[in-house]
C-alpha cells in the first residue's frame, strides 16, 4: 500500500482502536483504487483522512481537556472527601455531645421527677400547716376569749383591790394608833420604872425627870442626865415594841450621833422593849446599849 510519511505520521497519533480503522479503511481504499480510483478521488481521501485528522486533534485537545478536568475532579474529590472525613468527625462530635445531652436530659428528667415529689410532699406539708394555722386562729380566738375574761376579771379584781387597799390602810391606821399606844405606854412605864432599876442594876442615878424630848431635829422617846460612879451623863432612849431588825438599832445609833454633838457628857444608849430577837440582842449588847426588856 502506497501511504505518505506525513499521513502514517498523523495516523500514529491517534487511539489504536481509531487507527486500526482508518489503516484498514486505507487498505480497502487502495485496493479499489488499485482496480478503479482516480486522482480525483484519491483527492476525495486525502481531505477524508485530513478531516480525520483534525477530528482526532480536537479529540485530543478534547481529551486533554477531559483529563484537565478529572485532575481537578480529582482534586475536588480528595477536598470533598477530606471535607467528608472532617464532616465525619463533626458527626461523631455532634453524636457524642448528643450522646451527652440525651444523658443530661435524662438527668433533668429525674431531677424534674424528684422535684415533682418534692413539690407533692410540699404541698402536703402546707396543707398541713394550713390545717394546724386554721387550728391555731381557733385556739387563737378561744385565748382572746379568755384573756377578755381575764381582763374583765382583772378589773373586778382591782375593784376589790382598791377596797382591800382602802381596808388595810384604815387596818395600818388603826394598828399605828394601837402601836402608839402601846409605844406610849411603854414609855409611860419607863418614865415611872427605869430610875429605880437603872439605880439597883447599872448604878445610875437619874437627876432630872426623865422626859421625852428633840435633839438635833430627832425625836427621843428618853432622855434624862444623870450620875453614875459621880460622873455627869446623858441617858438617851428608844421604846420599841419589838428589837427585830438591825435597822431600828442603825436608828437608835443615828440619834446617838446626833445627841454625842450636843452634848460634853458621855452619852449611854438605853432601848426599851418588849420583846428582842437574840441576834440584834447580842448585836445591841456588843456595840454598849443598855437592853431592858418590859418582863
Amino acid at each position: 500500500m502506497s501511504v505518505s510519511v506525513r499521513l502514517i505520521r498523523k495516523l500514529e497519533v491517534l487511539q489504536p482502536e481509531l487507527r486500526d480503522i482508518f489503516i484498514t479503511l486505507l487498505e480497502e481504499l487502495e485496493k479499489n483504487r488499485q482496480e478503479t480510483v482516480t486522482k480525483k478521488e484519491f483527492n476525495e481521501l486525502k481531505g477524508i483522512v485530513k478531516d480525520l485528522a483534525e477530528a482526532q486533534k480536537r479529540t485530543e485537545q478534547r481529551i486533554n481537556d477531559l483529563a484537565e478536568a478529572q485532575k481537578s475532579t480529582v482534586q475536588r474529590v480528595n477536598e470533598l472527601a477530606e471535607a467528608q472525613k472532617r464532616t465525619e468527625q463533626r458527626l461523631n462530635e455532634l453524636a457524642e455531645a448528643q450522646k451527652r445531652t440525651e444523658q443530661r436530659l435524662n438527668e433533668l428528667a429525674e431531677a424534674q421527677k424528684r422535684t415533682e415529689q418534692r413539690l407533692n410532699e410540699l404541698a402536703e406539708a402546707q396543707k398541713k400547716t394550713e390545717q394546724r394555722l386554721n387550728e391555731l386562729a381557733e385556739a387563737q380566738k378561744r385565748t382572746e376569749q379568755r384573756l377578755n375574761e381575764l381582763a374583765e376579771a382583772q378589773k373586778k379584781t382591782e375593784t376589790e383591790i382598791r377596797k382591800l387597799t382602802g381596808s388595810l390602810r384604815r387596818t395600818r391606821e388603826e394598828v399605828g394608833g394601837i402601836s402608839r399606844t402601846i409605844a406610849y405606854a411603854l414609855e409611860n412605864e419607863a418614865f415611872r420604872r427605869l430610875p429605880r432599876l437603872l439605880k439597883d442594876r447599872f448604878d445610875i442615878e437619874v437627876t432630872d425627870r426623865m422626859i421625852r424630848a428633840e435633839i438635833g431635829g430627832e425625836e427621843i422617846n428618853l432622855f434624862a442626865k444623870a450620875k453614875k460612879n459621880g460622873e455627869e451623863i446623858v441617858l438617851l432612849g428608844e421604846a420599841v415594841l419589838r428589837l427585830d431588825d438591825l435597822s431600828k438599832l442603825r436608828k437608835i445609833n443615828r440619834k446617838i450621833e446626833v445627841a454625842e454633838k450636843e452634848f460634853i457628857q458621855k452619852v449611854f444608849p438605853i432601848i426599851v422593849t418588849h420583846f428582842a430577837k437574840k441576834r440584834v440582842l447580842e448585836k445591841a449588847q456588843d456595840a454598849g446599849y443598855i437592853v431592858i426588856q418590859s418582863f
